[in-house]
């Protein structure tokens, strides 16, 4: 069983496609069965959903729909799956180069000009206070770089430095004519809808819907799956 673990939203778009999420994953490994849970914001939790498998003597593999791993990997999805012999956590989303395909894709879609030197791009996370989060999130930035003439600079929701609006303001005061905001979210929610009041000229789409985005997910489940037999 594979369990597709994401933070949880309050948007009702943000819930349609974290669920479309696990139905894509589905579409393309017909015969796969997986189910939702959480670690924030709405049920069911991973905690019970990884219990309820276990006792009904079913296997599972909790992938977290998240692009980098901080506190929900390493305490909240881990203590979840220590308690269970028939239960493994994947490794997060991201980062991963078809993320960047996709937030590369986003930046085009918005009109932003790859060649433009003084266009430049905060890759704007959600944040997390714990420090491989963070590393996770600047791989990422790094690798966009090559992608893109101008600075791509972070910027964090919360938790950890900067937050968006000040690295929004640092880009422009190093020279740039244009800022675009990369959204590093999954979907629409809280963290999405403060990006419009950061001060960028504009505001990328969330990655999802993308299929490339679900074959991320099937790659996670199937190397927890071949290290869990190896």
């Amino acid at each position: 069983m594979l369990v597709a673990c994401a933070h949880g939203t309050r948007s009702p778009t943000g819930r349609r496609l974290v669920a479309e999420l696990a139905l894509a994953a589905r579409t393309l490994r017909p015969g796969l069965v997986t189910t939702a849970a959480f670690v924030d914001v709405q049920p069911p939790t991973v905690a019970d959903v990884v219990a309820g498998l276990a006792g009904g003597g079913r296997p599972s593999v909790v992938v977290p729909l998240l692009l980098s791993g901080g506190y929900h990997v390493h305490v909240d999805i881990a203590r979840a799956v220590h308690e269970h012999a028939a239960a493994r956590a994947a490794r997060p989303l991201g980062p991963d180069p078809r993320l960047v395909a996709v937030l590369h894709d986003r930046l085009l879609g918005a009109g932003a000009d790859p060649d433009d030197p003084a266009t430049a791009v905060v890759l704007a996370a959600a944040g997390s206070s714990d420090p491989r989060s963070v590393a996770d999130v600047e791989a990422t930035a790094a690798a966009l770089q090559e992608r893109w003439t101008g600075p791509v600079t972070t910027g964090y929701g919360s938790a950890a430095r900067p937050p968006v609006p000040d690295a929004v303001a640092a880009a422009r005061t190093t020279g740039a004519r244009r800022v675009v905001l990369a959204a590093y979210l999954l979907a629409p929610g809280h963290f999405h809808d403060k990006l419009g009041g950061a001060g960028a000229d504009t505001v990328t789409a969330p990655l999802l819907p993308d299929d490339r985005v679900a074959a991320v997910l099937l790659d996670r489940y199937d190397a927890a799956v071949a290290g869990w037999s190896a």
